[in-house]
């Protein structure tokens, strides 16, 4: 078992019981709720990933919030990058077009990759101070900040361990806390990370608001029910007790469980006929897969916090490299079909509406992907097939499910 998920498991077993009771009892009404409301003055925040130029195209579908990732701003050299400029000016086009903004700080990874490692003591202040620029030179576009995205997963938390990544983004959320004005602080986990909030609570008097992402049925063959996410918002909200965002959720519109033949077939392109195969066989099937998926052989390096063959046959990317959705991978009566999806963001509204505590959610994704950006591959249904448009921008079930879902909102 890969380590971070051992550090869940007991964080989750010391926390989540007593909370997630808690949920169901503790008042849902929220005197900061409403003030973050009156400071953005409006009411949900209904929110997309990524959404293309196709600015009326995005509106038409009752999204209203554009949740983007923030270019790194300076070179080593501490010139403002090009990149960063025209970022800047793209997400300026988007609320200029009517779409407000909620901006994502850069990850940890981003900061070394310019000549400051966050995990140095001496690197601290110059955070600090990269935090509060971005937050000033924004200031007329994004009207709440995210900073970082997801740490506890090792793609985005590397080289950071958990108390690193705690303190990366405790000592941004201090510094813009004071200049923040009318603009809303927090971040987010993946899923529950009940280690990562739990660290994160002497910080929690910076945030406005924490925010989780939530993919049931998408992921693992457990815990795949509508109402794990009533739970999981609930849970949070009173473990920290402050207002929630739904950052990211989803659902998958195509993928299906692979047969014992077609796994091996897919081992047999490596050089091999069964996992066993692969690891007595170590040398030639890790040359293989890089040398045919280039892609997937470096993030599978990147991330694996223990044995890479532990990572790719018993960590959740297994999904990507068998290209497959296990069997009990899915939300019962929501298939992984178009029109599932669709009956999936027709429903899930309706639930979100009813926690008070709730300030809203950001939908992932906006288009369907060519290729997986995990492990490279077309046919991946893991990150191919989220969106609400079809790669060529054609409006898929979801589109129309998530508008009129809005329109009741």
């Amino acid at each position: 078992m890969e380590q971070n998920v051992k550090d869940q498991l007991i964080a989750t077993l010391k926390y989540v019981p007593f909370h997630l009771a808690a949920g169901y009892v503790k008042r849902t009404g929220s005197s900061e709720a409403e003030e973050c409301r009156r400071k953005l003055g409006c009411g949900f925040i209904k929110g997309i990933c990524h959404p293309s130029e196709n600015y009326e195209q995005v509106k038409g579908a009752g999204l209203e919030w554009n949740r983007a990732d923030i270019a790194f701003p300076f070179d080593r050299e501490g010139n403002i990058r090009q990149e960063y400029l025209d970022w800047k000016e793209k997400v300026r086009k988007y609320r200029e077009n009517g779409l407000r903004i909620m901006a994502v700080t850069p990850y940890p990874h981003e900061f070394i990759k310019y000549g400051i490692d966050p995990r140095l003591p001496e690197n601290e202040g110059r955070v600090r101070e990269i935090a509060v620029f971005l937050l000033n030179d924004l200031r007329d576009i994004a009207e709440a900040w995210q900073i970082t995205n997801e740490m506890g997963l090792p793609q985005f938390m590397k080289p950071l361990n958990m108390q690193e990544a705690v303190r990366f983004i405790g000592i941004q959320l201090a510094a813009m806390h004071p200049h923040r004005g009318n603009a809303l602080l927090g971040y987010n986990s993946s899923g529950p990370q009940t280690d990562l909030h739990s660290l994160m609570r002497p910080w929690h008097k910076y945030c406005d608001y924490v925010g989780i992402d939530i993919y049931i049925g998408c992921f693992v063959a457990a815990g795949n029910w509508m109402w794990v996410f009533d739970a999981l918002l609930r849970y949070l909200w009173s473990l920290t007790g402050k207002p929630i965002i739904l950052a990211e959720f989803g659902y998958i519109s195509g993928g299906a469980p692979k047969s014992p033949e077609e796994k091996q077939a897919v081992l047999q392109r490596y050089g091999v006929s069964s996992e066993a195969e692969a690891r007595a066989n170590r040398e030639l099937f890790l040359e293989n897969l890089e040398k045919l998926d280039p892609k997937m052989h470096g993030f599978a390096m990147r991330c694996a916090t223990g044995d890479i063959f532990d990572y790719l046959f018993d960590s959740m990317f297994r999904n990507h490299f068998y290209c497959e959705f296990p069997k009990g991978v899915v939300i019962k009566d929501y298939p992984h079909t178009p029109e599932g999806q669709a009956d999936f963001y027709r429903d899930i509204f309706p639930r979100l509406a009813k926690l008070p505590f709730v300030l809203g959610a950001f939908i992932y994704n906006w288009k369907d992907g060519e290729r997986c950006g995990y492990c490279g591959q077309a046919d991946c249904p893991q990150e191919t097939r989220w969106g609400l448009v079809d790669p060529q921008q054609k409006e898929k079930p979801s589109y129309y499910a998530v508008r009129d879902a809005l329109r009741e909102m």
